[in-house]
């Protein structure tokens, strides 16, 4: 019986470092202005343009949400990195991100969180960067 139960325990791990080896593989991109529009008009129709369940809905496809974390920092301050602030941009987002969290109400976490972050410098950049829309 204990070396049945080893050899669980050995499969399980196994399957952990997979996964985690899988997960890690996965690269995210920078978004573009033109990705940003099309996921949000995606966005806005599957909430029917409720605010806070839109923004989640675009952060979380744009990969730059969990619904266990929070805003990812880092990666919102690469998309940002030309103004060159990126330390700060991601002291604001993670302070942001802890002063709102509301993990039963995740809609409202990602959009209070967004707006605290956006009510400074921040949100000058995130307009500039959304009228960018790139044309083909």
């Amino acid at each position: 019986m204990n070396h049945l139960n080893l050899e669980i325990i050995c499969w399980s791990c196994l399957l952990l470092l997979i996964a985690t080896k899988t997960e890690a593989a996965l690269v995210w991109k920078l978004p573009t202005p033109e990705q940003v529009h099309e996921d949000l008009e995606n966005c806005r129709q599957e909430s029917q343009d409720e605010d806070a369940v839109t923004l989640r809905c675009l952060v979380k496809k744009l990969g730059l949400w969990t619904d266990e974390s929070g805003y990812n920092a880092k990666r919102i301050a690469k998309i940002f990195a030309g103004h060159n602030q990126m330390e700060e941009l991601m002291l604001v987002v993670n302070y942001c991100n802890r002063k709102e969290e509301r993990r039963a109400q995740l809609d409202d976490w990602a959009y209070l969180a967004y707006r605290c972050a956006t009510s400074g410098q921040f949100g000058h950049w995130v307009k500039g960067f959304m009228g960018r829309k790139e044309i083909k």
